[in-house]
């Protein structure tokens, strides 16, 4: 599962420094509208004690976190849905993502130029959010177009389609995102691969002196969230990427003299999961391995298996299942044996969040 979240947003608004906060690539930072022309893949991994705490019962070779891929895409400006600045690039890219990692300007620097001239959270969020309702308009449009006369000639399917795309060109009109549809017609919108169908989680980048984000600006991000149903987290990305650039230890001290339990990266790839609705199964290869994977919540144990190797889902028998608290109680997979508390499950059983698994499966 290749998970791709795309840092996007207005020129000027710190992409590239949270991208360099969450990958420490050293992107190019620059004071310029389009530094980032073509789009920056990075792999982040997911900082989940749990794997942690097992792995230092185990004491396995080697410890494998899951991972998120941030993309880090140009700047948007008014007129992109027309093909203005980078915007036939950026829609691109951004048709490429699982979800939207949207970025929005919070500090007031004078030395870093504000496309718009001014910090307004609201404007900007509108100018971003209107360019990908156009782009999606015409998407419809177009595809209206191709499947109206045969769905006008008694083809069932394309005429539920054609229905579903007048419902989702009504509601774009409207000013809103197709992730606002309801759950049936999200399915269509889904299958035409709409810009504004796709996850968001809002970021508000707040100055230095504010990383805790209780400021007008960012709670008015936070608001337009909550008012969208949108994920929502409040950072300084120039602050989280010199955090990135401490030894562990150093960066403890830090943070607690800033008052932070844990970094806004940490909070950004929690709340990034839970946007996408992911949950973590792990599992204990001997004493090799401990891995994180990523699945979908509501993942049936067979697929899940697939996600270890393609030869466990097509030869799936049973998965053993075990609660990472119950292992971490016992202190070993031996203790929980003798103890019965390994469960054994077919291929429609729902991995939960945190379970321990040991597919079995025949060639």
């Amino acid at each position: 599962m290749g998970l791709r979240c795309g840092i996007a947003g207005l020129p000027n608004v710190g992409k590239s420094t949270l991208f360099n906060a969450l990958t420490r690539a050293g992107t190019e930072v620059s004071n310029y509208p389009f530094t980032t022309i073509e789009p920056t893949i990075g792999v982040v991994p997911v900082r989940d004690e749990r794997l942690w705490q097992i792995a230092e019962l185990v004491r396995p070779e080697r410890v494998v976190p899951a991972t998120v891929e941030f993309v880090d895409i140009a700047g948007l400006v008014k007129g992109a849905s027309r093909g203005e600045g980078l915007g036939n690039q950026f829609l691109a890219h951004i048709r490429e993502v699982d979800a939207i990692c949207h970025l929005v300007r919070c500090f007031k620097e004078e030395d870093v130029a504000h496309v718009e001239g001014n910090v307004v959270p609201e404007r900007d969020i509108e100018t971003i959010n209107t360019e990908l309702i156009l782009a999606d308009i015409e998407t419809v449009e177009r595809r209206m177009a191709k499947i109206e006369k045969p769905a006008i000639s008694g083809d069932r399917r394309l005429k539920e389609l054609l229905t579903a795309c007048l419902r989702i060109k009504e509601h774009l009109e409207e000013g809103q995102p197709a992730r606002t549809l309801q759950a049936e017609v999200m399915t269509r919108a889904g299958e035409l691969n709409l810009l504004t169908a796709k996850p968001v989680i809002y970021v508000a980048n707040t100055s230095e002196d504010t990383p805790h984000g209780r400021t007008p600006c960012a709670l008015k991000v936070k608001e337009i969230a909550e008012r969208e149903g949108a994920g929502f987290v409040s950072l300084c990305a120039r602050l989280e990427s010199e955090i990135g650039e401490l030894e562990e230890d150093e960066k403890r001290e830090f943070m607690e003299e800033l008052g932070m339990e844990e970094s806004g990266i940490d909070r950004l790839v929690k709340e990034t999961l839970k946007t996408l609705g992911l949950i973590t199964f792990f599992t204990i290869k001997g004493g090799r391995e401990c891995r994180a994977w990523l699945v979908r919540e509501g993942t049936k144990a067979a697929h899940a298996a697939g996600r270890v190797h393609t030869d466990f889902e097509k030869g799936f028998v049973k998965a053993e299942v075990l609660g990472w608290k119950e292992f971490l109680g016992c202190g070993s997979e031996t203790a929980c044996r003798q103890k019965g508390l390994v469960r054994v499950e077919g291929k429609d059983y729902m991995v939960k969040d945190g379970d321990i698994v040991f597919f079995r499966f025949a060639l």
